[in-house]
């Protein structure tokens, strides 16, 4: 069998990639000497594609919200049971995630392993859907959508999104809500299950003690379909320049305010690596000015403006972008002034030094994460779909320079791109 070995000599690792007849890829990340095995199969399919154009159709299709999260559903249920029983009768953990651009299926064991990715293999590829079971979980997602409704730090992130976004599917909740399911049938599931569950649609990644040899070898036996697909085409509103509202606000039981802040992003991405590299300054700039050790952080903590449940993250793809951060605050509109003054100080007198201790530092963490088979594996699936790997960041994180990160700071840390999230006590 041929298959082709990457070896990355800064951290001593290597990655194992099989490329299969119907254009899917295979990867493997080897840990030799660890207990717990990892495998993933991910779809790029998510809660924001809600209209596409079929490969050889013409006629755009517009599906309710919510599919993708529904899809991910129904495939745990078979013929013969559902498919978790199964996953534990062989002693594995099994679990699943939709998020905007993609569905992720994936399990951990210690033994057992390859009994347990035939499994993952048969029950992604055979979809077993009745009408009557799509009523029946209706009713199960409806619970669950009102419980996020009811969810704080749930709202209060989508909250966000919808004063950033009139248009794009991403303000929409990932399952989709009461209305929206309510449109979904067994039709819709299964035309959009053969549109983007295809093999070249898809990735398999496999990280631990086991040998590449064995993992593609089921690889090539199990994926029933040999075909090669066109491409899918996505239909995606214009990029939006500024949020339509700057401040946001709900009610509900909480003791204290939570708040979630951010500056939405409109730039377009000429390649991969040009969003990868405007990710990491993003990311290296967040961490310069709102990293747990700098001084506004621990100003606004000593003030008791923040606790620890203050966190930051950033959101970068091809069709929409952002900063977020925030948490529990009993003043948050004070919390913002505050970060906003700082930045503006940041960009006039941010040092190369600080620029290079903030990239060191989010460097070291980066490379603390290969020593864990879970962070490996989420982190490769976040990216593979932006069309690099995980292994590209090292470049990254040697190639920005401080103009770069300059020209970023301006940029995306624009006062004008700034919205404000609220969730306050009834």
């Amino acid at each position: 069998m041929n298959f082709e070995t990457i070896y990355f000599e800064i951290i001593d690792e290597k990655m194992h990639v099989y490329e299969h007849e119907s254009g899917l890829k295979a990867f493997l990340i080897p840990k030799k000497g660890y207990y717990k095995k990892y495998a993933a199969v991910g779809v790029n399919y998510g809660s924001a594609d809600n209209a596409f154009v079929i490969p050889g159709e013409n006629q755009v299709t517009r599906v309710p919200d919510g599919v993708a999260h529904f899809l991910e559903h129904k495939l745990f249920e078979q013929k013969d049971g559902n498919v978790m029983d199964k996953f534990s009768r062989i002693g594995s953990n099994p679990n699943a995630y939709t998020a905007f651009n993609q569905t992720v299926y994936l399990f951990s064991a210690t033994g057992l392993f390859i009994e347990n990715f035939k499994l993952l293999l048969d029950f992604i590829q055979n979809p077993y859907i009745t009408s009557e079971s799509v009523e029946n979980e209706k009713g199960i997602i409806g619970q669950e959508i009102r419980m996020y409704q009811d969810d704080p730090r749930w709202r209060v992130f989508f909250n966000l999104l919808n004063a950033f976004y009139a248009e794009n599917p991403v303000r929409i909740d990932i399952a989709g809500s009461i209305d929206s399911i309510g449109e979904i049938d067994r039709e819709i599931l299964y035309k959009c299950y053969t549109t983007f569950y295809h093999p070249s649609n898809a990735v398999i990644l496999t990280v631990g003690d086991v040998e590449p040899e064995e993992v593609f070898g089921e690889v090539e036996k199990k994926i029933i379909n040999k075909n090669r697909q066109g491409k899918i085409k996505r239909i995606k509103p214009g990029r939006e320049i500024k949020p339509v509202k700057k401040y946001i606000q709900q009610k509900l039981s909480v003791s204290l305010p939570v708040f979630q802040m951010g500056f939405m992003d409109n730039k377009s991405f000429k390649s991969s690596s040009d969003l990868l590299f405007h990710e990491m300054a993003v990311k290296i700039l967040l961490e310069l000015i709102l990293g747990r050790s700098t001084g506004l952080y621990n100003r606004l903590y000593e003030e008791g403006l923040i606790n620890s449940t203050f966190d930051a993250d950033v959101t970068i793809e091809e069709d929409f972008a952002f900063s977020v951060f925030g948490g529990e605050s009993p003043e948050p509109e004070k919390v913002r002034d505050k970060i906003l003054n700082y930045i503006d100080t940041v960009k006039k007198n941010l040092d190369i030094k600080d620029f290079d201790r903030a990239r060191k530092a989010m460097y070291g963490r980066f490379v603390r994460q290969f020593n864990s088979i879970e962070k490996i594996a989420h982190s490769f699936m976040s990216t593979y779909f932006k069309n690099y790997y995980l292994f590209d960041y090292f470049s990254a994180y040697d190639k920005i320079n401080f103009e770069y990160a300059m020209d970023v700071l301006i940029s995306h840390f624009n006062e004008e791109s700034m919205a404000l999230s609220v969730i306050k006590p009834v």
